[in-house]
Formats: structure tokens, C-alpha cells, sequence
């Protein structure tokens, strides 16, 4: 029994795990690499040939987690990608959008190469086009939390509520060989205690090894405090600058969280009656899959439902599709709030927000979730003077700020509250998902606190689990 590191490993993106076992090998995730040193990874084959995979499970749809499955197919993938009800819903959603974003920004280096008189890093190609995502989405299987899935002969997957995002899960695959059981859980993203919309993540018993995210493993969410205090303390203050304030938004879980708030902040009237936008089609679609799995909502949220107040609208709102609809937004007059993915400024309709807002004192970029070294989030987040943006350099001169309460990610107490729950001590624990330092730091404090031996493996190591 085999399990090789693909992905995610001393690094936040490219979640992708393979177990090799009783003469069957399946993959767990499939993500992109979203860190700019690390993006050509996305361009090499499978370090495990395709073909070659019996079957996929999938924690959640996050790109940093899917964003390969259509290149997976394209390579020889024909398996079965078993995930839960709500990611299955949502991954067609996520996959046509990331395809769209590929080919729009393929066609827009190509100009601008040619302008510049240079060549590309990378072909210029797509890594997957619609067609792949349409080759892709037969494959998906979904089930319900808790449901026993055999995955391959003496393979037994079960899939536990994480809470990060809506359909979220823990993986727990038990695994039979040579008479012998052997229990591996895979943490996928652990999200918080005591946020709306979501239920809390599970805390599990049990497991022989375990495969645990580390993103916010050296800090604590300690500026959290009330976030919709925050969060109108920034719309005011930009308000009354006269800026517009720009939030950088993942299209799952962070987008609807922001409506669910800025929803209460407006109600109250704790903001000025100004105009806010989600402007991003995946967003908008993604909003109306979270009003269809309603059942998957926290009780504050179906308390909300069944008092008739939308936790997903509130007046003043437009949610817009059309490239038209999003320029539209630049010619107002007046302060708004713009909400655009993606969330770490990589791609998406935020860049063209960016460049409209970021060289303006007045405006505000609000950052609201985890910007990944190297992405263009960070580099304005770590306070960098001047960023190119669509092949331009930009002087930032709008105010920077950051609330940490709507981190999708549990952080330091989260995670050691997670891991300490285990009632049988595993016999390892495999550390990803996190900055190589970040990762080290949390390896070094649970080996201290609980005894356990932990391991922050390479790109592309493997570990014999027998």
C-alpha cells in the first residue's frame, strides 16, 4: 500500500494524492497550481499515467482541488469521479467557467506577445477546452454524506461534511489487503466553527493515517472579531471618500457569504443605500445552487428561509452576467461595492476592477480570503508599489485592507482541535496544503503536543503505508 504526493505538497495549490492498493490506484483530487512558480506543473502529464487510474474522489470544487480533472481525461481518464451531491452540481459550473477563463486569456496573451515582440512560457493553448469539460461531467458519480462507496474491490470510501464550502468533504477510505484493514483519511479543507450558511466541519474518531490540510497552521484568526462590524467600517470610510470598494471573491462559499452579510449590514442600515455588484456569471449561478441545497444550510441560515428574509438578495443588489453588464459598472458616478472573482486576482473579471480601481486613493481593495504566494492577491496584499495587470504596470495607490473572519480555512486552534479529536493514534500523519514553513511549524507542534509522527512530504514523494 502506496500513497504518492502529486500536489499541494510544501504548497497551497495542486491538491492531487493517488493511493496505490490492493492492485488498484486512485487518485484523491485533481487541482491546478495557482502559485506562478509552480504553474508549469499544470502542463506536464500525470506523474501516474491517466489510463492507468481506477477512480477519482473529490473533496470539493475548488480549481486548486478540480481545475485538472478535464486535462486528467484528456490524458486517458475514464474512471468514475465520485464526489458528493452539491460538488457534483457545482463542478460543471466551475470546470466550463475555468475552460472559458483559458481561452480568453490565451487569446489575450497571444495580442499582446505579438505586440511585445516576445514568445510565450507556455503553448498557446488552453490546458482543456468546453470539449474536454463535456468529455469530462459523464464521468461524475455523487452521494449523499456518510454513504459507504466501494471504489475499487477492498476499497470502501465514505464522505464526511468539512464545512469549508458547500458539498465540502473529509475522505475516509478503508481500505482491505492480504486480510488486513486499513483506514486513510484525507482532511480535504477544514473549514470554521461557528459560520453561517455552513454546518461545522466534522471531527472523526478514527484513522491509521492521515492526510491533513495546514493552510493557516502558524496564525490564528485572532482580527477576526465581528466581520460585518468590519466590513461596514470599510464601506463607510471608502463611502465617504467617494471610492468604490473592490473585494477579490472566490465564486463558491466567499460570494455568498459576502451576500449574506452585506444582506444584514443593508437591512440594518449599517451601510449607505449604495450599489453593490457580484459581477461574475459562476458566481451568480454558483448563488442559485446554494438556494437549491437549502437542506445542507446551518440551522441560523434555515431560521433565515423560514422567516421569508432572503439570505441570498437584498435591494440594492445586481448579480451580472454580460460583459456589457460588468463595463457598465465602471461609468457610475457614484461609490459602490464590486464583488469579482477569482479570489486570488489570478484571472477573471477582478483584473479589469482592478485596473479601474487600484491606481485611485480614494478606492479600497478588501481582500477577504487566503492570496497564495506568488498570485497577483498577494502581491498587493504584501504591499508591493506597482503590479502588472493584463501586461501593464500599475502604481497601487488605493487603500489595502483585509478582514480575516471569512476565511474558508480553519487556522491554528481549528486545526489542532481537528487532528486532536482522533481517539486511536494514527500510526502517520501527512501534512499539506500549506507554505513549506507554515506546514513545518504545525509538523513540529502536533509531533510535540500529541506525539504523533508527522511527515510534510515533496512534490511527487510517495510513502510505502505497510
Amino acid at each position: 500500500m502506496k500513497i504518492h504526493f502529486l500536489g499541494a505538497s510544501r504548497q497551497v495549490t495542486g491538491s492531487r494524492y493517488v493511493l496505490e492498493a490492493a492492485g488498484h490506484q486512485v487518485m484523491i483530487d485533481c487541482g491546478m497550481f495557482q502559485e506562478r512558480k509552480f504553474e508549469f506543473r499544470n502542463w506536464d502529464h500525470s506523474p501516474i499515467p491517466a489510463a492507468e487510474l481506477e477512480a477519482l474522489l473529490l473533496t470539493h470544487v475548488h480549481i486548486d482541488h478540480c481545475g485538472l480533472l478535464p486535462k486528467l481525461v484528456k490524458e486517458g481518464f475514464a474512471g468514475p469521479i465520485q464526489t458528493t451531491i452539491p460538488s457534483a452540481a457545482l463542478l460543471e459550473i466551475m470546470l466550463r467557467d475555468s475552460a472559458e477563463i483559458q481561452a480568453e486569456d490565451i487569446g489575450y496573451k497571444k495580442k499582446r506577445h505579438a505586440r511585445e515582440g516576445r514568445g510565450p512560457k507556455f503553448p498557446y493553448e488552453p490546458l482543456y477546452t468546453e470539449a474536454d469539460v463535456d468529455r469530462t461531467l459523464p464521468l461524475v458519480r455523487s452521494c449523499g454524506y456518510g454513504e459507504a462507496i466501494t471504489v475499487a474491490p477492498g476499497i470502501v470510501a465514505r464522505f464526511f461534511d468539512a464545512g469549508h464550502i458547500l458539498g465540502s468533504a473529509m475522505i475516509q477510505v478503508d481500505i482491505t489487503e492480504n486480510k488486513q484493514t486499513r483506514r486513510v483519511v484525507f482532511s480535504g479543507d477544514i473549514g470554521q466553527w461557528n459560520k453561517p450558511i455552513l454546518r461545522d466541519p466534522s471531527l472523526l474518531k478514527a484513522a491509521d493515517y492521515i492526510v491533513m490540510e495546514s493552510t493557516y497552521g502558524d496564525r490564528r484568526h485572532e482580527q477576526a472579531g465581528d466581520v460585518e462590524s468590519q466590513l461596514a467600517a470599510v464601506i463607510n470610510e471608502t463611502v465617504a471618500r467617494g471610492g468604490n470598494v473592490v473585494i477579490p471573491t472566490f465564486a463558491v462559499e466567499r460570494a455568498q457569504e459576502l451576500i449574506y452579510h452585506l444582506g444584514r449590514l443593508v437591512r440594518a442600515n449599517r451601510v449607505p443605500a449604495i450599489p453593490m455588484f457580484l459581477d461574475s456569471p459562476m458566481a451568480v449561478d454558483v448563488t442559485e445552487i446554494f438556494r437549491r441545497f437549502q437542506s445542507y444550510a446551518d440551522e441560523e441560515m434555515l431560521r433565515m428561509l423560514k422567516s421569508n428574509e432572503p439570505p441570498l438578495r437584498f435591494p440594492g443588489l445586481t448579480m451580472t452576467r454580460t460583459a456589457n453588464e460588468s463595463k457598465a459598472i465602471n461609468g457610475l458616478s457614484q461609490p459602490c461595492v464590486i464583488m469579482a472573482s477569482s479570489g486570488m486576482c489570478n484571472a477573471g473579471r477582478i483584473k479589469h476592477h482592478l485596473r479601474n480601481n487600484i491606481g485611485r486613493p480614494e478606492a479600497t481593495i478588501l481582500f477577504v480570503g487566503h492570496q497564495g504566494e506568488g498570485t497577483l492577491g498577494r502581491l498587493i496584499l504584501d504591499g508591493k508599489r506597482d503590479v502588472r495587470i493584463h501586461g501593464r504596470e500599475y502604481r497601487v495607490k488605493a487603500r489595502i485592507a483585509q478582514i480575516y473572519g471569512f476565511s474558508g480555512h480553519a487556522d491554528h486552534d481549528g486545526l489542532m482541535r481537528w487532528i486532536s479529536h482522533f481517539e486511536t493514534k494514527p500510526r502517520r500523519v501527512f501534512l499539506t496544503h500549506g507554505e513549506e514553513q507554515v506546514a513545518l511549524s504545525l509538523a513540529d507542534e502536533i509531533h510535540r503536543r500529541l506525539g504523533l509522527t508527522v511527515e510534510v512530504p515533496y512534490y511527487q514523494e510517495a510513502f510505502d503505508l505497510t
